[in-house]
């Protein structure tokens, strides 16, 4: 009795520490927050005089690299890549190049190094050393985005040249690089003072130096001169994860320029060639070329006048031209030999004439699609008779004579039922048409409950051999009824179109928006657009004097571009380091703008002249900054005994 009471008491005192220990620490413990901690180097950090090509680092605890070849930049670059490797608590970068002499090294590992359990990043950290008597500590640092959209570029190599020839960056590596981030930022360290220039390269063959036109770009006109100031910035101490404890006030030195932008672009190349030339159907081929033609090309028939044999239909900025054959005694050849003459860059820039001759074979014989074509004819004539049989009346003797039905052209038709005010109304076909009869085609408006005719203009787009637009007085709010008698469009190959009839309502003036812009900065060479959230252009206009109006505007979220046009072409243009050209500019504005029906919006406060880096909001900046893998007081709502 005594050991059984004995054991239910030490029983029950067991359960009370463990309930007590369960309270305190229910997962184990706090959470390891601290990076790991450097302790010792060899060579020593920012070590003179040095010989050796092997770097080993210690740290406090077990760590592994992340993305070493993404992150850690070794600067001056190596033509033979480093190894760089971890195991334990340690990180071993061996180089393979020779050390240049009196020369600062710098091994930017970012936040590539954590820790082993919680991944605690050791961020900001660059090994450093010299194997001369001093080590140079300028550093300059600044921003990478694409020309074309301000999108922060990740992963491109910025580099240095004291050499301020132009001939440097085709000819000779980098002397000091970095890479940039997520956020398209750089920091280029262990700088000698003296000038430079700072340039920009997706280096697709790794030799730090530009030599292959498809290789992206940027650079800047001005030499820069890195310096360094004592500066003062605020410090911010958390007491939680939103709590702020204090804030005080730090001296360190500042490093410049640290605003350095640069636009990434890639030069109009111009490799022009003839890539493929389909012809699915005997009466079409399509060829594609690998760049836009900056002229039409020519085309001439072998055996046959190519003048009058088809049909050239070219995309909006001729890289396809689609062939359509109207003499079927032609197109029933199933080769049509033929030669193509294009223009091309020859080996020393000049644009001269390339002539392709092409034996345009169909995929299928004529042949065989003959008696495709007969066979389906022979099939529709006898279910014809199978159905007249059945009919009352039906003489054997004289059967009723089938009538292949006719080939019918559909029509496609822009127009809707709810229509905006600035809308197109084009038809659009699926082959050229021989010819329109507009006298078959009728628009009306609503009065009442009546259709009353109003006048119209039917044109052709300027763009499209297959596409028609309709003009007219549209008005707001206003009822059309659109319509196409039978026949009033035949294609090119015996097509008719059959009765179309489309209503419309225009939408009103209520539901709209209209933005007035006043643009600090700009000339009448300002292109202005109306995003949509996926960067869609909704509207485009041209600023004169800095101002500029978007009407007709559907409620909704919206953005705006600026593109400086210097060459007033109408579009966004590259740039050429050949010739010293930079890419047209283009600005942002940094807000996004909830336009609402029924109201009228001024915009006076868009600056361009803000940093670049700032200009493009986040919510339609599609590269986005890498998450932070800092963990900040994950402890900070926990107890512990």
């Amino acid at each position: 009795m005594k050991m059984k009471r004995y054991n239910i008491a030490y029983s029950a005192l067991l359960l009370l520490f463990a309930a007590c220990a369960s309270i305190g620490t229910p997962d184990g413990g706090p959470y390891d927050e601290e990076p790991p901690v450097l302790l010792s180097a060899t060579p020593a950090l920012n070590a003179t005089n040095v010989k050796e090509k092997k770097v080993v680092l210690e740290f406090d605890e077990n760590i592994k690299l992340e993305n070493a070849f993404e992150k850690v930049v070794v600067s001056p670059p190596q033509m033979e890549m480093p190894e760089i490797k971890y195991s334990g608590k340690k990180v071993t970068v061996e180089l393979f190049d020779s050390l240049r002499p009196n020369t600062t090294y710098s091994i930017d590992f970012s936040d590539a190094i954590v820790d082993n359990n919680e991944g605690n990043p050791y961020e900001n950290f660059a090994y450093v050393f010299s194997t001369g008597e001093n080590v140079d500590t300028l550093a300059v640092s600044g921003t990478v985005l694409n020309a074309s959209d301000l999108e922060p570029v990740k992963g491109i190599v910025v580099g240095l040249h004291s050499c301020l020839d132009d001939s440097a960056f085709t000819t000779t590596p980098f002397e000091r690089v970095s890479r940039t981030d997520s956020r398209g930022r750089f920091t280029i360290k262990g700088i000698a003072p003296g000038k430079y220039r700072v340039y920009a390269l997706g280096d697709a063959n790794q030799n730090y130096f530009f030599d292959q036109k498809s290789e992206r770009i940027a650079y800047q006109e001005m030499v820069i001169e890195p310096f360094a100031t004592p500066a003062i910035r605020p410090d911010t101490i958390w007491r939680d994860s939103v709590t702020i404890d204090t804030i005080r006030m730090v001296e360190y030195t500042r490093f410049q320029p640290d605003d350095i932008a640069l636009r990434l672009f890639n030069e109009d190349m111009y490799m022009q060639q003839l890539v493929k030339y389909p012809r699915q159907e005997h009466h079409k081929v399509t060829m594609y070329f690998a760049a836009p033609n900056k002229e039409m090309p020519v085309i001439k028939g072998l055996g046959f006048d190519a003048d009058e044999a088809f049909v050239l239909e070219p995309s909006l900025n001729r890289d396809t031209l689609t062939l359509w054959f109207r003499d079927s005694l032609l197109y029933r050849n199933d080769t049509l030999p033929m030669t193509v003459v294009y223009k091309v860059l020859d080996s020393i820039g000049n644009m001269v004439d390339k002539v392709d001759t092409l034996y345009i074979s169909s995929r299928k014989k004529w042949e065989s699609v003959m008696n495709i074509e007969n066979e389906n004819r022979k099939k529709a004539e006898e279910d014809f008779l199978k159905k007249a049989r059945k009919k009352v009346g039906y003489d054997e003797n004289n059967p009723p004579q089938y009538i292949p039905p006719t080939k019918n052209l559909p029509v496609r038709f822009s127009g809707s039922s709810a229509m905006d005010v600035n809308g197109t109304c084009r038809f659009r076909f699926d082959e050229p048409l021989l010819s329109v009869d507009t006298a078959l085609i009728h628009l009306s408006i609503k009065s009442d409950t009546l259709w009353v005719p109003i006048p119209f203009v039917f044109r052709q787009d300027r763009n499209s051999i297959r596409g028609y637009d309709i003009f007219a007085e549209w008005r707001p709010g206003e009822i059309y009824l659109l319509q196409a008698d039978s026949a009033a469009f035949k294609g090119l190959y015996g097509g008719v179109s059959k009765l179309f009839r489309q209503e419309m309502k225009y939408r009103t003036l209520e539901e709209y928006a209209v933005l007035y812009l006043d643009i600090n900065g700009t000339d009448n060479n300002a292109i202005v657009q109306l995003l949509s959230g996926d960067e869609k252009i909704v509207q485009e206009t041209r600023s004169a004097n800095g101002r500029c109006a978007f009407y007709f505007i559907r409620p909704g979220t919206y953005y705006l571009r600026l593109i400086m046009d210097e060459n007033n072409n109408g579009k966004w243009d590259t740039g050429d380091f050949g010739k010293g050209i930079q890419p047209e500019k283009v600005f942002y504005y940094n807000h996004s703008l909830e336009l609402r029906a029924m109201f009228e919006y001024t915009q006076d406060d868009w600056d361009i002249n803000a940093p670049l880096n700032e200009q493009k909001p986040l919510e339609i900046t599609k590269q986005k900054p890498d998450k932070e893998k800092k963990k900040m007081n994950r402890n900070a709502n926990r107890k512990f005994d």
